[in-house]
C-alpha cells in the first residue's frame, strides 16, 4: 500500500475534531468534508434527503459496485429547560455517562440569532466549600447543568440572548497530539473519516481509483442508531463500516492497530467478507486485531435493520476510553487506512 501524507491526515482530522457536530447539527462538519474531497477528479459529491454526504468514485471495472460509511455526528446535548437561576437544564444526543463531560467547556448555538455562547457543565451542587464533596451524588440529567460565560440570573435574562429549548450543545474535544497519539473528545467517528479521506487521496496522489465503483456515505445520525438507515445506493453489493474500535479491559483491540470487529450487541457481521478482509490485510502485512464488542453498534446494524441485503464488515482505528475523552495512535490511523486502500484496490 502506499504511505498517506501523515501531514495532511493530522491536519484534517485536527479540523474535523474542531468542528462542532453533534448528531442533528452535523452542517459544518459535512461542509468540511465535503469542500476537502471537491478537489477530486471525477468525484461525485452529493447531499441524501438527511444532510449525509455521499461521494461517488468510478471504478476501473464496470459492476460489483461497493460502498464504505464513516459518521461525522458526534456525542452532544440540547437546551432542555430554562432553570430559575439562568442556567441551562439538557438533554443527552447519544449514549454517555454525564460523568464523562463534567467540568467540559462547551458552545451552545442559539437557534433564534445564529450566535454561539460559551459556558461550562457542572453538577448543579459543584462547590466543595458549599455543599461539600457529593461523591455519591449521582450523576443524572436532573443535576446536570450549564453555567453560561454570560452575566444571566433568570431565564429572562438567558431568552434575550436569543437562548432557548431545543439549541444544540457542542462539547469542546481537547485536540491534542503527542507522541503519536491523538488525544480529543468525538475520535468515533471523526477518526473514521479521516481515514476514508486520506485513502481516496492517497489513491488519487498515486494516480489510481477503485477496481468497482465505490460510494462513501458520510452519515450524520449515527449516534442515535440511524445514520446509514437510509443514503446506500441501491446497487451496492457489500458495505465496509468504518468506525472506532473499542479499547479496555477484556478486548483485544490497541490503540496501535486497527481491528476488524466480527460481532456487536446486534450480533456477527458478515463472515465472509470479514475473512476476505482478514486475508486482504495479512497480504498487505497490515497489523490488526480481531475484536468482539457487547455494548456497541453501527451503521452497519442501522442500515441492515432498515432491510439492507448486502454482506457487511466493520473495521477501525483501536480508540481508548470510548464516549469519554478519547485518543487513538497514528499507527491506528495509517494502518485502517492502508486496509481501506487495499479494500478499494481489490479485485
Amino acid at each position: 500500500m502506499h504511505d498517506i501524507d501523515e501531514g495532511f491526515f493530522e491536519k484534517f482530522l485536527v479540523d474535523l475534531l474542531n468542528t462542532p457536530s453533534p448528531t442533528g447539527y452535523t452542517e459544518g462538519a459535512i461542509n468540511f468534508c465535503e469542500k476537502t474531497l471537491s478537489f477530486i477528479p471525477g468525484i461525485k459529491l452529493e447531499r441524501t434527503h438527511k444532510g449525509a454526504l455521499l461521494a461517488s468514485l468510478p471504478g476501473a471495472e464496470q459492476g460489483n459496485e461497493r460502498a464504505l460509511t464513516a459518521h461525522v455526528d458526534t456525542l452532544g446535548a440540547m437546551v432542555k429547560a430554562i432553570k430559575p437561576s439562568g442556567r441551562l437544564l439538557l438533554t443527552q444526543l447519544g449514549g454517555f455517562a454525564w460523568n464523562s463531560v463534567e467540568g467540559e467547556g462547551c458552545t451552545v448555538f442559539s437557534s433564534s440569532s445564529g450566535k454561539t455562547f460559551r459556558g461550562s457543565i457542572l453538577i448543579n451542587k459543584a462547590s466543595v466549600h458549599v455543599h461539600g464533596r457529593q461523591v455519591d451524588l449521582k450523576r443524572e440529567d436532573e443535576v446536570m447543568e450549564i453555567r453560561l460565560d454570560e452575566s444571566v440570573q433568570n431565564p429572562e435574562e438567558v431568552e434575550k440572548l436569543g437562548i432557548g429549548v431545543g439549541d444544540f450543545v457542542a462539547f469542546d474535544p481537547r485536540v491534542e497530539v503527542v507522541n503519536g497519539f491523538i488525544r480529543s473528545r468525538h475520535l468515533d467517528d471523526k477518526a473514521g473519516v479521516a481515514c476514508l479521506v486520506a485513502a481516496i487521496k492517497t489513491l488519487h496522489d498515486n494516480g489510481q481509483r477503485p477496481v468497482h465503483t465505490t460510494h462513501f456515505l458520510i452519515s450524520n445520525f449515527e449516534e442515535v442508531g440511524h445514520g446509514a438507515a437510509a443514503g446506500i445506493p441501491p446497487v451496492v453489493e457489500e458495505l465496509l463500516v468504518v468506525d472506532m474500535a473499542a479499547v479496555g479491559e477484556g478486548q483485544t483491540s490497541d490503540e496501535k492497530f486497527a481491528t476488524i470487529c466480527v460481532k456487536d450487541s446486534n450480533g456477527p457481521y458478515h463472515h465472509g467478507l470479514s475473512q476476505r478482509l482478514r486475508k486482504l490485510a495479512d497480504r498487505n502485512n497490515i497489523p490488526y486485531k480481531v475484536d468482539i464488542y457487547p455494548h456497541y453498534g453501527s451503521d452497519g446494524g442501522a442500515f441492515l435493520s432498515a432491510g439492507g441485503n448486502v454482506a457487511v464488515a466493520l473495521i477501525g482505528p483501536g480508540v481508548d476510553a470510548s464516549h469519554h475523552y478519547e485518543r487513538t495512535h497514528i499507527d491506528a490511523l495509517k494502518a485502517t487506512t492502508a486496509w481501506v486502500q487495499a479494500y478499494l484496490l481489490e479485485d
